[in-house]
């Protein structure tokens, strides 16, 4: 299930950005203390941003977001895309969740914003997140170097 973000999901959501293995192809984990000092009691309570819940339990979160225009990698010269991001505990690995998740997620801002663009980007290294990125539907728009590994950037629309 999709919901909005509830104080409840705080220790999962400085887990994700505390796990060595979340953090080996998005530029590392964080410092968990420093999570826990400067993470929100609701984290990520904003339009777009949603946690992925099993059974009562957050697993993951999905976001959409606007792309940062001081990273590399964008569609156009004034940056600005909405951009797709992910994140599972590595227990919910594998099992669908996350394509489950982001198709609920894409379809969803279609309804409300038929036709936009949006943007994936995930390091090449990154087989299972390559995987994803085509079995919904992103294409290869270019390729470039971030933290210190080639990143892939994907394009999609609800337009074909």
């Amino acid at each position: 299930m999709l919901r909005e973000a509830e104080a409840r999901d705080r220790a999962a959501v400085i887990e994700l950005h505390a796990s060595p293995e979340v953090g080996t192809y998005v530029g590392g984990p964080r410092p968990r203390d420093e999570l826990e000092r400067l993470a929100p009691e609701v984290p990520g309570r904003r339009s777009g941003y949603f946690v992925v819940d099993l059974d009562g339990a957050a697993i993951g979160t999905v976001t959409l977001s606007r792309r940062d225009g001081e990273r590399p990698g964008h569609l156009r010269s004034d940056a600005g895309e909405v951009e797709l991001s992910y994140l599972f505990l590595p227990e919910a690995w594998g099992r669908g969740y996350a394509t489950e998740a982001c198709s609920a997620v894409l379809g969803w801002l279609a309804g409300i914003l038929p036709g936009q663009r949006v943007v994936l980007c995930t390091q090449t290294a990154n087989a299972p997140s390559m995987r994803l990125a085509a079995r919904l539907g992103f294409t290869e728009v270019e390729r470039f170097e971030e933290y210190g590994a080639e990143q892939w950037l994907g394009v999609w629309s609800s337009i074909r």
